[in-house]
C-alpha cells in the first residue's frame, strides 16, 4: 500500500468554511475509485493548513494520480499550490474492518 500527502499551507486567505466545501463537493467523486483505498480531507485551523491523505493499492496507482493537470486544478480550488508527498505504508490497521465484541 502507498500514501500520498499533499499539504495546502496558506501564509494568507485561509478559509476554513471554504476547505469545508471543498472536502464535501469533491468527496464523491472519490468514492468507487479504482485502487484508492482511502481518502481523508483535513484541516489543521491552528497551522492554517489542509492535508489530504490518500491510501492507495499501489505506488503505481498513486502516481500516476497526480499529473501536472491535477496539480494546477487542485491549486485553482485551494487557493494555493499544494506540497504532494509520496510514502510506503508499512503496516495499516483497519478497525472497520474489525469485527465488534
Amino acid at each position: 500500500m502507498f500514501a500520498v500527502f499533499v499539504t495546502f499551507e496558506y501564509d494568507e486567505g485561509f478559509d476554513r468554511e471554504r476547505l469545508l466545501g471543498v472536502a464535501e463537493h469533491a468527496k464523491g467523486a472519490f468514492v468507487g475509485m479504482p485502487a484508492l483505498r482511502a481518502k481523508a480531507f483535513t484541516i489543521d485551523a491552528g497551522n492554517t493548513r489542509a492535508t489530504n491523505v490518500y491510501l492507495w493499492e499501489s505506488e503505481e496507482a498513486a502516481r500516476a494520480f497526480f499529473s501536472p493537470e491535477l496539480s494546477e486544478r487542485v491549486t485553482g480550488l485551494y487557493g494555493v499550490a499544494p506540497r504532494i508527498e509520496f510514502a510506503e505504508v508499512a503496516a495499516f490497521v483497519d478497525n472497520a474492518a474489525a469485527p465488534v465484541g
